[in-house]
């Protein structure tokens, strides 16, 4: 049996100014699901999905763009065929009107088959999700992208907890990029989190300066096995909801 999608005549979605929404959907390739979705897609969005060379990649992109346009109709209450988007600099999409939108902000990830989407009201928010994969650690990716603090840390754990600890360092690092839109202006080195397996996510410092870091949560997200990922917030005081499609009830942390 497929799973069922979110779908705008499924209901409301109701977001309160001081919760955070977590979407896990598995981007499972349905011919008929995937042409329900197409249809949503905007024509930019179609040709998009047309440059992929590899038709996985296309039908992953038309997946994951599809289910955004899902949610966020039922967050609105609007047809998803009807939400037109802007890019920022670095391609991340935001809803053209911001009235329709009523504060609502969203990012979204995706890998190898599982998306995270995060929905938020007035705050910069930014999810990352990466497969773990051994061969992408080593020094010298670290050295090249991690910040001195990091590498230090990272080396002096023991051999059996540095993947972990370097993906949870990666994901956290993405995830806060992706929420101030900044994209890789702020070099990945100039600013350092928290990566010890255990650890509560945190971003340190931010080109030295810890004020500027405490306004900003972190938040540590655990898809599945095989899986890491990291949610950034702007501010502070902020209730956590995450679903898994189909549909369940939230899982909530205060």
């Amino acid at each position: 049996m497929h799973p069922s999608l979110p779908d705008s005549s499924s209901g409301a979605l109701t977001l309160e100014s001081d919760e955070v929404h977590v979407w896990q959907v598995p981007l499972k390739v349905d011919l008929a699901v995937l042409s329900c979705l197409e249809q949503v897609l905007s024509d930019d969005e179609r040709a998009r999905a047309e440059r992929f060379c590899f038709k996985k990649d296309r039908e992953k992109f038309t997946m994951a763009r599809g289910i955004l346009r899902r949610l966020l109709g039922r967050y609105l209450e609007m047809e998803p065929d009807r939400l037109r988007f802007s890019y920022g600099p670095h391609g991340r999409p935001a809803l053209v009107e911001p009235d329709v939108g009523r504060g609502l902000c969203f990012n979204l990830s995706h890998s190898n088959g599982l998306a995270l989407y995060a929905f938020t009201r007035h705050r910069e928010i930014g999810i990352d999700i990466e497969r773990v994969r051994p061969e992408m650690v080593n020094e010298q990716i670290a050295e090249r992208f991690f910040a001195p603090e990091e590498v230090t840390s990272l080396r002096a754990l023991r051999s059996d907890i540095q993947l972990e600890a370097f993906f949870h360092c990666w994901t956290r690092k993405e995830a806060f990029i992706k929420a101030g839109g900044e994209g890789l202006s702020l070099p990945l080195d100039r600013f350092v989190v928290s990566l010890r397996p255990g650890e509560p996510a945190a971003i340190l410092s931010i080109e030295g300066d810890a004020e500027t870091a405490a306004l900003w949560s972190l938040r540590e997200i655990r898809p599945g096995t095989g899986y890491v990922a990291a949610l950034a917030v702007k501010g502070h005081g902020w209730r956590l909801k995450c679903w898994e499609w189909p549909e369940t009830a939230p899982e909530v942390e205060r």
